[in-house]
């Protein structure tokens, strides 16, 4: 679950995770123009991008409460035992699908935890207490031996077989680090609060890299540079529910509260600057 942030004293917006993943597949169909080569293998791609945090499903339906912050656990900040069970779960989904999926999935969760493969200055293993990095140091392994399976499931098929030469591998997974670091800036930051921020290695095609900025420039609306969409002014929306401090206490716990808690929509439009 993601927890935006908020001006002092307003309540937060809680973003589940398929409703994370629901915005990243937006732009992962939205993305493509003669400067930047569109998502393929796309029914595939498509699936995983819009899967590739489905092992978060039974978390985000009853969290467990951050005593700092009398909310449910922030993404990122949640404790080694619950999110490395996620991080597995997600490409046990997606692998039930097409080994493709799983393969890019298990490299999502991987690169997590290893600074995106050396894209990220984030290294979310580094977060970990000493006592919890065996938690991480398990899944993580695991995730290594699914990668070299379903590699070997991938090259039996010719039509498959291709996919997973390097470059382009790493073309999509680039491109899902694109779609879900640019769903995280909406999600995780309060409108009010975002500025510009620059997303590195967005690929042009296979073998280019760009880094493209975001910058808001008017009221529900950002630019920008280079556009990577096919369509300029090009509308996408995603949703969660308000909530507030310790108020599972008395709603009956966090199962309820998110229940009742009316859904909540923020509409925005991308434009080339």
């Amino acid at each position: 679950m993601i927890i935006q942030t908020a001006p002092a004293g307003e309540p937060r917006l809680a973003v589940m995770m398929h409703e994370h993943t629901a915005l990243s597949e937006q732009f992962a169909r939205a993305f493509g123009n003669d400067r930047f080569e569109s998502v393929w293998p796309n029914d595939l791609m498509f699936y995983v991008v819009s899967h590739h945090d489905a092992g978060w499903a039974e978390f985000d339906r009853d969290p467990v409460t951050d005593e700092t912050t009398g909310l449910p656990y922030n993404l990122v900040e949640t404790p080694a035992k619950y999110i490395t069970v996620t991080s597995r779960r997600s490409p046990d989904f997606n692998e039930r699908h097409h080994p493709y999926c799983g393969l890019m999935s298990s490299m999502h969760s991987w690169g997590l935890y290893n600074g995106r493969y050396g894209l990220s200055k984030l290294v979310l293993i580094d977060k970990f207490p000493p006592a919890d990095r065996p938690f991480a140091e398990r899944m993580l392994a695991d995730e290594v031996d699914r990668q070299k399976k379903l590699k070997a499931e991938i090259v039996k098929t010719a039509e498959t077989a291709n996919l997973i030469q390097e470059e382009h591998l790493f073309q999509n997974y680039k491109q899902l680090q694109f779609f879900d670091t640019l769903a995280l800036y909406f999600n995780r930051t309060h409108p009010s609060q975002r500025d510009q921020q620059e997303f590195e290695h967005v690929p042009l095609d296979a073998g280019q890299d760009v880094t493209v900025t975001i910058r808001p420039c008017g009221p529900g609306a950002y630019e920008l540079s280079p556009y990577p969409f096919a369509a300029n002014a090009a509308e996408f929306a995603f949703a969660g529910r308000l909530i507030e401090p310790c108020q599972y206490q008395k709603g009956g716990g966090w199962p309820s509260v998110l229940r009742a808690s009316p859904t909540q929509w923020e509409r925005f439009r991308l434009v080339a600057a």
